[in-house]
Parts: structure tokens; C-alpha cells; sequence
């Protein structure tokens, strides 16, 4: 369930973001960008805040892992498994969350987005 939220808050900053930047987008692809670079600039974006998240949740579980060890039932703090499980899944879910609005930075129109207030 926190992976969902994590994954429908971030794509609501991304889509926002996108939205805010519409005009600058267009100029970018009026001076020639490629749709596939503005699509790799969105993600870019989106990971960037994904791997800020992720490190510094991983140290906050890691230390609440710790701290909480006595209740923990067959599984190691630090269990690889776990927290690859984990990592994966929110890599999953920020890539879902990502690739949205980035497809849609990519089919923006060059001309329609100057035109715009």
C-alpha cells in the first residue's frame, strides 16, 4: 500500500512538473530536441527524486531494522532478500510513475505549447 502512495504522489509531481513546463518543453523541441531526449529528461528528473528517496528511506529502515530487532521473527535486519524485494518494487513503481508524463512531454507540439499562456 506505501508503494502505491509513493508511486501515485510521485506521479503527481512529474505530471505537474511536465505541465508547469510545457512551454519550455516546446522550445526545446522547436529548437530541434528529439522526442526521445525529452523523454530521458523527464525520467532523469523523476529517478533523481526516486534515488533521494530511496537512500535516505533505506537508511531510516536500516536504523528502525536495527532498533527493532528483537521483534523481528526469522529474518535478519539487513536481509538481502527483503530489501531487494523492496527496491525493486519501488524502482518498479517509479518507473511506472515516471513513464507517464514523460510520454507526454515527448508528444507535446512545438507550436501548440508557444501558443500557450
Amino acid at each position: 500500500m506505501g508503494t502505491l502512495l509513493a508511486a501515485i504522489g510521485l506521479y503527481g509531481v512529474i505530471a505537474f512538473s511536465v505541465a508547469r513546463r510545457t512551454r519550455e518543453i516546446g522550445v526545446r523541441m522547436a529548437l530541434g530536441a528529439r522526442p526521445a531526449g525529452v523523454m530521458a529528461m523527464v525520467m532523469r528528473q523523476g529517478f533523481t527524486i526516486v534515488a533521494i528517496g530511496l537512500g535516505l528511506g533505506a537508511l531510516l529502515a536500516a536504523a528502525a531494522a536495527f532498533g527493532l530487532r528483537q521483534l523481528l521473527y526469522g529474518v535478519q535486519p539487513l536481509d538481502p532478500i527483503a530489501w531487494a524485494t523492496a527496491l525493486g518494487a519501488m524502482l518498479l513503481a517509479a518507473a511506472l510513475a515516471n513513464f507517464v508524463p514523460a510520454r507526454r512531454a515527448m508528444r507535446i507540439d512545438p507550436m501548440a505549447a508557444l501558443r500557450t499562456d
